[in-house]
């Protein structure tokens, strides 16, 4: 599950185990579906400071983004090949 913060400050995300998930602005992060129904989380989400999105319903959307990454990392490789030919 993807964790997005909405909020124009940083959030501390209570996660199992005593473990938290530290989210700036604006910025995502992945959690379990056990730490999703945890009742500060939810709490959160209430409020509208985040947003939990399934994996499911991102990949769907998100299969051009992928391929963007793909991509991008094989355009690093071509400059990096081209760098020891200048050399």
């Amino acid at each position: 599950m993807e964790i997005t913060n909405k909020t124009k400050k940083s959030l501390s995300i209570p996660l199992p185990a005593g473990k938290k998930l530290f989210l700036s602005p604006g910025k995502s992060g992945q959690i379990t579906r056990k730490a999703a129904h945890r009742p500060a989380v939810v709490k959160l989400v209430e409020a509208g400071d985040i947003e939990i999105v399934e994996e499911g319903a991102k990949r769907q959307g998100g299969g051009g983004s992928g391929h963007g990454v793909s991509s991008s990392s094989g355009h690093g490789g071509t400059g990096a090949m081209r760098q020891s030919g200048d050399k």
